[in-house]
């Protein structure tokens, strides 16, 4: 799978994770420690609102301080659809794989940046399965593709701010993924 095609598949896989948090879960830990399941998909939705204003053309000081604060309003899944299909249209046009990107680190082909929200996409919906009490089993062709990723580009996982942790067994392919990212099965 090329990465506009694992990207799109990890928000679909992330978004059934979404859906899935009871109305008295929005407050609920979640394994990433600074965030409880509300602001984990707040970040989410930030993300890939992101994607979809740079997507657009506009530069970071275009938009600003535009996606701070609660994106979630009063229907935090329907804002975290909304946001996917901002971000997967956005990625799915004919020339952001090879275009520059304004991101905050300097301009950068899409492909690079899809590569990252592909990355932190999946990562969080394991995530947000955990906090939600969810099975966070994700797809295999997703797990195989990212752990893919971050073993070719170990820069990634100081960037997206991920520490090993010690590899779980080796024939459990998503516990090796996670353990790239600083989490424990």
């Amino acid at each position: 799978m090329d990465i506009r095609t694992l990207h799109a598949e990890a928000l679909r896989s992330t978004h059934r994770f979404v859906t899935a948090v009871g109305p008295d879960q929005w407050q609920a830990p979640t394994p990433c420690e600074d965030w409880n399941v509300r602001q984990l998909v707040n970040h989410l939705v930030s993300g890939n609102l992101w994607v979809g204003e740079l997507g657009r053309g506009r530069t970071i000081e275009e938009v600003g301080t535009g996606l701070d604060g609660d994106l979630l309003g009063d229907d935090p899944v329907a804002a975290h659809e909304a946001s996917v299909v901002a971000a997967t249209d956005a990625f799915a046009e004919d020339d952001a794989m090879e275009r520059l990107w304004p991101l905050s680190y300097g301009a950068r082909p899409g492909r690079v940046y899809a590569r990252q929200r592909f990355i932190d996409v999946l990562i969080h919906g394991w995530d947000l399965g955990v906090a939600a009490g969810r099975d966070p089993l994700l797809p295999a062709d997703l797990v195989e593709a990212c752990a893919e990723l971050l073993t070719a580009r170990p820069q990634l996982r100081q960037q997206l701010g991920f520490a090993d942790v010690e590899a779980g067994p080796a024939d459990d392919p998503q516990t090796r993924l996670l353990a790239l990212t600083g989490r424990r099965a």
